[in-house]
């Protein structure tokens, strides 16, 4: 290669001095000291160099500060702002992105992640409640509608040992009256009421009669004697003479009757000796007419059937206790028969009252 120009920087053989990497030059007799060029290699619009060595220069703006020993980026553009740079820059502040931090969205994922257990068990929780009360009313109504027929059967088993246990009660005290009448026989039932072998029956079964027999709830037949009568109550009182094993009745408390409460008979009706039939207290303080002359007053009215033979027999509780004396049933008085269904019975307060004028 030939160096012809002397002034030319490009055409000057190497400098032994250079270091390596740098571009090799003379050095300029007219350079000021400490500056890379002098004043006549400036160009026009380079940034570099003296500022005032072309008349009406204008070095561009930038938005950075100058930088001494700083060369221009190859990307720079005379006139150009210059771009921010997320590189390090020499002599500026370093700055990094804002980010969003970790601990935050950590905290976020818990909290929602908290949110979403804590629906979970409050659904939970109410779906069981629901059901369990569901299950609950479920329960209830079918155990209602279960137990409902149970309890009517256990009401009417436990009426029905009601029943049988007050007719094996009274059954041994009543016993069937048989008297000679001069048209024959007179039937009728009784109640043996004292240990002193005294029965109460109804005045007209013994009304006429010349003598009297009692059969005995075991069939053994016994002599009677007529002690008294209050005709006013169609009341009369036997006596026979103790016996072993004799049953006595226990009268109870008439007052005490309420209308649908059930009653027993007990009787001989048509010679059917040891009969019980069922019903229930129709009325209280009835009237009746038994004949011209007996008016009858304060009779129970009762459903239980009353069939001749009743007459003088008792009329029990469920407790059986001995609240009446079967005495007549009305008359259809179109057929001039028994009407059926209706009753009546001498309540044991007069019972009661009679036994002590009789007796005293």
């Amino acid at each position: 290669m030939l160096y012809n120009d002397p002034n030319n920087p490009l055409q000057q053989p190497p400098d032994p001095n250079a270091q390596p990497g740098y571009p090799s030059r003379q050095a300029d007799p007219n350079a000021r000291s400490g500056y890379p060029y002098g004043p006549q290699n400036a160009q026009p619009g380079y940034p570099y160099g003296a500022q005032n060595t072309q008349p009406g220069y204008q070095p561009p703006t930038t938005n950075l500060p100058p930088t001494p020993g700083v060369g221009a980026p190859a990307w720079y553009q005379p006139g150009a702002p210059v771009q921010p740079s997320n590189l390090p820059q020499t002599g500026l502040p370093q700055t990094s992105l804002a980010q969003k931090p970790a601990r935050s969205k950590t905290r976020s994922v818990a909290i929602f992640a908290l949110t979403c257990v804590l629906a979970i068990v409050f659904s939970v929780g109410l779906f069981s409640g629901w059901t369990y009360a569901r299950s609950g009313a479920n329960q209830h109504a079918s155990v209602a509608g279960s137990t409902s027929p149970s309890t009517t059967v256990s009401t009417a088993l436990d009426s029905q040992s009601a029943r049988e246990a007050a007719i094996a009660k009274v059954m041994p005290a009543v016993v069937e009256v048989i008297g000679q009448v001069s048209q024959g026989t007179a039937l009728g039932s009784g109640v043996i009421v004292d240990n002193n072998g005294d029965i109460v029956t109804n005045n007209h079964v013994v009304n006429g009669a010349s003598s009297l027999q009692v059969v005995l709830s075991n069939g053994r037949s016994v002599a009677a004697q007529l002690v008294g009568t209050d005709p006013a109550n169609d009341l009369a009182v036997l006596r026979i003479q103790p016996y072993a094993g004799m049953v006595v009745a226990t009268l109870g408390d008439s007052s005490k009757l309420t209308i649908g409460q059930e009653v027993l008979a007990i009787g001989n009706p048509l010679g059917y000796s040891g009969t019980a039939t069922s019903g229930v207290v129709s009325a209280l303080n009835r009237n009746a007419q038994e004949s011209r002359s007996v008016s009858l007053n304060g009779l129970i009215q009762i459903s239980t059937p009353i069939n001749p033979g009743n007459s003088g027999g008792a009329l029990i509780n469920l407790q059986g206790e001995v609240v009446g004396i079967p005495t007549l049933s009305a008359v259809n008085s179109e057929t001039n028969t028994p009407a059926n269904g209706i009753g009546f019975a001498i309540p044991s307060s007069q019972v009661n009252a009679a036994l002590t004028q009789i007796l005293k």
